[in-house]
């Protein structure tokens, strides 16, 4: 299909800084205000920058060490729960850290969890509504999902999903607590709270797992079905499910060593799921993720560049921007 550019100007990165990280940065993540914005890097550290309102007025307020290898993902809790910052490493740990006076930057280790036998490749938090709740994906093949139960610090159930993808797990990420909504629902219709997450692995499957009240995950047989019908052909290097502000449908992307980015969709309603493939990327594509509202996705590849894309009214996904890497 040919790719659409609906905007045709090369836009220019906004500000750069120095991150002071002395080896490459594998991850940034903004808080929920976006207020703070914490970076990780195989040197081993953590750091977090106060961003100010001016244009590249960012101030390092922290420096965070407790890891033993390069760190691939950060990840914020929603501050209903306080300011809590959560990390994962080739070390095999997941670690959950909390600024104990913020803002001044003072972060101590709330948690740390030690079960994984390999590297814990990605990490995602799950929608407040589900409580203070960390899914983490390793290179062991398992899937943990880490809950805090309310009391101390390190009061966390711990669970493991065993051979959830064959060679490793390479990404993961919740679903939108709301359910999507159908077409005749009403503003002051409540919506169902679901607990479901996406998980990619280094087998090439994508898989849609439900989280049960026993606290067991169940695979979702319909994306299943639906996957093997039109599967990546290399690893899978991310997932992102799209944040709901009240569509009829749930959308998921993913990427994959093949070069190729797929877009998942299931209607409200509807127990089926139907997949759309973005034009070939000329590179492998490492990320994929979603603007607030759910409606752009971000694709980043190997070559150093970023494309915006976006749903037209034809139901066709088009390329409306590219930032290419100077």
């Amino acid at each position: 299909a040919p790719v659409r550019k609906v905007m045709s100007h090369r836009p220019q990165a906004s500000s750069t800084f120095d991150t002071q990280h002395e080896d490459m940065i594998h991850d940034l993540q903004l808080d929920y205000y976006g207020k703070r914005l914490a970076t990780c890097s195989s040197d081993a550290t953590i750091k977090v920058f106060e961003v100010g309102p001016e244009q590249g007025n960012q101030t390092l307020s922290a420096n965070i060490q407790g890891h033993e290898g390069p760190i691939w993902q950060v990840a914020w809790a929603h501050p209903k729960f306080g300011a809590i910052l959560a990390s994962c490493s080739y070390d095999r740990r997941v670690c959950v850290w909390k600024d104990v006076s913020p803002p001044s930057g003072q972060w101590s280790k709330m948690y740390e969890y030690m079960g994984h036998q390999s590297s814990v490749n990605a990490i995602s938090f799950a929608p407040h509504e589900l409580g203070l709740k960390l899914a983490c994906a390793s290179n062991d093949c398992c899937i943990s999902i880490l809950t805090w139960r309310g009391g101390g610090d390190k009061d966390w159930e711990e669970r493991t999903v065993p051979n959830a993808h064959q060679i490793g797990c390479n990404a993961v990420c919740w679903a939108p607590a709301a359910a999507a909504a159908a077409a005749t629902s009403t503003a002051a219709t409540a919506l169902p709270v679901q607990a479901k997450l996406v998980s990619g692995g280094s087998d090439g499957a994508v898989k849609v797992w439900k989280l049960e009240e026993s606290g067991d995950l169940e695979l979702d047989g319909e994306f299943d079905a639906t996957y093997r019908s039109s599967p990546h052909s290399g690893w899978i290097r991310d997932v992102a499910w799209a944040p709901s502000i009240g569509l009829p449908t749930q959308t998921i992307a993913s990427c994959a060593e093949d070069k190729v980015v797929q877009i998942w969709s299931q209607a409200a309603g509807s127990a089926g799921w139907s997949v759309k493939r973005l034009p070939p990327f000329e590179a492998v594509v490492w990320r994929v993720s979603w603007s607030v509202a759910g409606n752009v996705l971000a694709v980043s590849a190997a070559d150093g560049k970023v494309t915006l894309w976006k749903e037209g009214l034809d139901g066709e996904w088009g390329m409306i921007e590219a930032v290419h890497e100077q």
